[in-house]
């Protein structure tokens, strides 16, 4: 295949160009053929994706974490829809890496070299969605969420990178629940109101885990057409600390407070007026509520 590698020179505070090394060295030992153009900025990982698309690239191989993947698949997004593109091979190297753990990926470059020999392809599903009015729609592979989440994401951006995902991401949530309160939104999936008063959170996965290991979605498939959408209502702080625990298990969605759901079209907004309730997407900080999300079945092909 005609496969080019898309680096973030600056992901896992360096643990990106380590694994480029090692990705490099298994390719070669194979006689694969291959360019690496790494990153020079921030949504600079959509143009190179973008323009691999467009000039007959047939492997985009992404090395770094979920936000460079956030940003890559941005890069398939034309006229409003998902394009078809190369073949998308993650090669995980950032603070989170969690769209990898729903497929059982290991963090190993040696992995993802093999993935990416080996040409096993899954078709894997796309949500798009609309952000708080913006004229542009934005496109999330593993989960987009609301509410304690997106203030997470925005400490943890903010903060030390060097700690790893786990780590990282439990710093950012302890610090958002000191601050956030849980905010009322309307909830509708497939047109019906489905909850409408405060929440923790609320994710829309097309993949199981968030939050640097969380398996929040643990029934999600990303090859299904739909979003499993899971509701975290109105804890409070013992309650949100106690459950913690059981979402890196898995084992939350029977505990009280706790709601899922699934569609294929998501509406959400915010209840008190002037209040910003922020999205978090894949990592990223897209914009706040209110949103609509749909689901785009087969969008993209995944070597696994």
């Amino acid at each position: 295949m005609k496969t080019q590698i898309i680096l973030n020179p600056k992901a896992g505070s360096g643990r990106s160009l380590t694994a480029l090394g090692r990705l490099k060295a298994a390719l070669d030992a194979q006689g694969s053929a291959y360019t690496v153009t790494p990153t020079t900025g921030p949504k600079d990982a959509t143009r190179l994706a973008r323009e691999a698309r467009m000039g007959g690239v047939e492997c985009l191989a992404v090395i770094g974490g979920d936000g460079t993947v956030n940003e890559v698949v941005q890069g398939y997004l034309e006229n409003g829809g998902v394009a078809r593109g190369p073949k998308l091979a993650v090669v995980p190297a950032g603070t989170g890496g969690d769209f990898r753990k729903t497929f059982g990926f290991s963090d190993s470059p040696e992995d993802a070299a093999r993935r990416l020999l080996a040409g096993k392809i899954q078709k894997v599903d796309v949500g798009l969605a609309v952000v708080d009015a913006q004229p542009d729609n934005i496109a999330f592979i593993n989960i987009l969420s609301f509410g304690i989440s997106g203030r997470t994401d925005e400490l943890v951006s903010q903060g030390p990178k060097w700690l790893g995902g786990k780590a990282a991401f439990l710093l950012g949530t302890l610090q958002a629940m000191a601050t956030y309160r849980n905010a009322p939104v309307r909830l509708k999936v497939d047109g019906k109101v489905v909850h409408e008063g405060p929440i923790f959170t609320v994710a829309l996965a097309n993949g199981q885990y968030f939050g640097g290991g969380m398996q929040i979605a643990p029934a999600a498939d990303p090859s299904d057409g739909l979003l499993d959408v899971v509701v975290l209502g109105n804890l409070g702080l013992a309650e949100s600390l106690a459950l913690s625990r059981r979402i890196y298990r898995g084992a939350h969605l029977e505990r009280p407070n706790v709601s899922v759901f699934r569609g294929t079209r998501i509406e959400a907004e915010a209840l008190r007026g002037g209040e910003s309730v922020l999205i978090d997407s894949d990592g990223e900080l897209p914009g706040k509520l209110p949103l609509k999300a749909w689901v785009v079945p087969s969008a993209i092909e995944v070597l696994v």
